[in-house]
């Protein structure tokens, strides 16, 4: 793979490392154990706020009693979690929504992927450098967005719930820019990708952020918060995805247990409060 990837080291020696990374390239996750013959290593992707940390922690303080070791590596952008787990680079993938990846799909129907379950959800926010609330928004005000699909919709979504554009009343499950019917402040919606939206937040009068990259770009505490997407029957949650012969694999089952284990949910909204909200249900 080319392009924005960083790996975090799995825990154990050196030895076992070298032979996680063998053994990776074939076989099922069950199929795969490390150097030391009692763990099997999972290859998952992720982005690096708060999905890898949330893997950090899981590998850290519970995978290895269930036999697991978690092998993270870490992207900085949607692009290529997706294409690295259908080659079989990667063994899952935590860092996207339903709607994400079934547009995902369509583009390119030979992935044959399966989405696992919901894990958590990363509440989209409004942010502004300069207005400090909603009604300061000046008429013909520039508004980014991010620029892959389904996000898009969602943050056309969440500005209409604020009564900052109009959208069509006939709109689909995904709103697009040609769904907008009118705008009292004239706002002019400028799609951005996603993760450049942060730095872009200077020369936008707001923007509509994903959680992951405001958390990196720490948003919540050096831009203003104009607006919050709502949580409730919110279908954009976040989970693990994988190759759909192993949908049933009793690995990925576990990772998938253990990320909505009591401590995980803990650890999310402690260090993440009110941004990253635990949703599925708590197992034990």
């Amino acid at each position: 793979m080319t392009g924005s990837i960083r790996s975090r080291p799995v825990r154990g020696t050196a030895v076992a490392a070298a032979g996680a990374v063998v053994l990776a390239a074939c076989g099922s996750p069950s199929e795969r154990e490390d150097g030391a013959g009692d763990l099997t290593t999972l290859r998952v992707g992720a982005t690096p706020l708060p999905h890898a940390e949330v893997l950090e922690f899981v590998d850290e303080e519970l995978a290895e009693e269930e036999g697991l070791s978690l092998d993270i590596q870490e992207y900085t952008d949607y692009n290529q979690p997706n294409a690295a787990l259908t080659e079989g680079e990667l063994d899952a993938n935590y860092y996207q929504t339903v709607p994400f990846l079934e547009t995902y799909l369509e583009g390119n129907p030979d992935a044959d992927l399966e989405y696992v379950g919901d894990v958590h959800l990363e509440a989209l926010g409004l942010y502004s450098a300069g207005e400090e609330s909603l009604d300061d928004l000046p008429q013909g005000a520039e508004v980014g967005v991010p620029n892959d699909a389904s996000n898009l919709g969602r943050a056309l979504d969440l500005l209409a719930a604020e009564g900052v554009v109009e959208l069509d009343g006939d709109v689909g499950r995904v709103p697009g820019e040609g769904d907008i019917t009118g705008s009292d402040l004239d706002v002019e919606i400028t799609p951005v990708e996603a993760a450049q939206l942060p730095r872009s937040l200077e020369d936008l009068d707001a923007a509509v952020v994903n959680g992951n990259y405001a958390l990196e770009a720490d948003l919540p505490e050096n831009a203003n918060v104009l607006a919050w997407e709502d949580s409730e029957d919110n279908e954009y949650a976040n989970g693990l995805v994988v190759r759909s012969e192993d949908l049933e694999s009793e690995d990925v089952r576990t990772l998938d247990e253990l990320l909505h284990r009591p401590e995980v949910r803990d650890h999310m909204e402690q260090t993440w409060d009110g941004v990253v909200v635990p949703v599925g249900e708590a197992t034990e």
